[in-house]
């Protein structure tokens, strides 16, 4: 891999893991463009150790307070976190879902729906998901208020994220905004819940570089840059959405997806 490479996808998974907009369509298509070779499982794990870092630190300090107060323990100062005692045990009833798709779809998903079709149908469909859940979701609960019942749908959307081209948090935020939660609410549980999920990914995938023995010395740099600046860029994006949602809709993240959704799809039917 070029130090090009290296930078733009780390930058590009940082990004895009944690904006509406779907990273996995972003870095399928980017190789493509670029007339780069697949980076190979090695980097690809340095992204997912990235990811978690980013989301482990940005919400560490509400990961202690959920743990602590989980278990009668009064730690942490967010009041929304405080008057919501079980939010922990929903967070991990709103994991099964996923975990369970997973398990049983995995080989699926890698194969059969990983297609520049798939992911530019994907885009587009989850976009007007998106648009709708801005125009009837009602925005009246904080994070306080999540169920049971909310928590697993939200859950139940987040397997669906499985799929190239939808967006774990498109998705999810969408079906928070379906169950009446604000912006920020949605958003915020939307980026806990994906916690688990995405330190699954990066210990298995932990698992495999160390039965391939490592990472190789020679791409000891490149793993250590992409690990540093797709965890840099995806706090930036969670603090920018999490702030941006405070006072503006999903909008522009569905015109995106839609133009890029048939940016995708046009550029899947000329490569045939």
């Amino acid at each position: 891999m070029s130090l090009t490479q290296v930078v733009v996808l780390a930058i590009l998974q940082g990004i895009t893991e944690f904006l509406p907009i779907s990273s996995s369509a972003h870095l399928a298509l980017a190789p493509w463009l670029f007339g780069w070779k697949d980076q190979g499982l090695t980097f690809d794990i340095a992204l997912h150790i990235g990811t978690l870092a980013a989301v482990g630190l940005y919400f560490f300090r509400d990961w202690v307070q959920l743990v602590a107060q989980a278990f009668g323990v009064r730690h942490g100062r967010d009041p929304e976190l405080a008057a919501n005692r079980r939010l922990l045990w929903l967070l991990a009833a709103a994991t099964v879902p996923a975990a369970v798709a997973g398990y049983f779809l995995k080989e699926t998903v890698e194969t059969t729906l990983r297609s520049p079709v798939v992911m530019g149908v994907m885009l587009i469909a989850i976009g007007g998901v998106m648009a709708v859940a801005e125009r009837v979701g009602r925005r009246l609960r904080g994070i306080a208020r999540i169920t049971l019942g909310d928590a697993m749908i939200i859950g139940g959307a987040q397997a669906l994220a499985l799929v190239p081209g939808t967006s774990r948090s498109g998705i999810t935020i969408s079906a928070g905004l379906f169950r009446g939660l604000d912006r920020a609410a949605a958003a915020r549980f939307s980026f806990l819940l994906s916690t688990p999920v995405v330190a699954a990914a990066a210990a298995k995938a932990m698992l495999d570089l160390v039965e391939q023995g490592g990472v190789p010395a020679q791409l000891a740099s490149h793993f250590a840059l992409g690990v540093v600046l797709s965890a840099v860029t995806g706090c930036l994006a969670i603090s920018l959405l999490l702030r941006f949602l405070r006072n503006h809709g999903l909008y522009v993240f569905i015109y995106y997806r839609i133009a890029f959704g048939a940016l995708v799809l046009a550029l899947a039917a000329w490569a045939r």
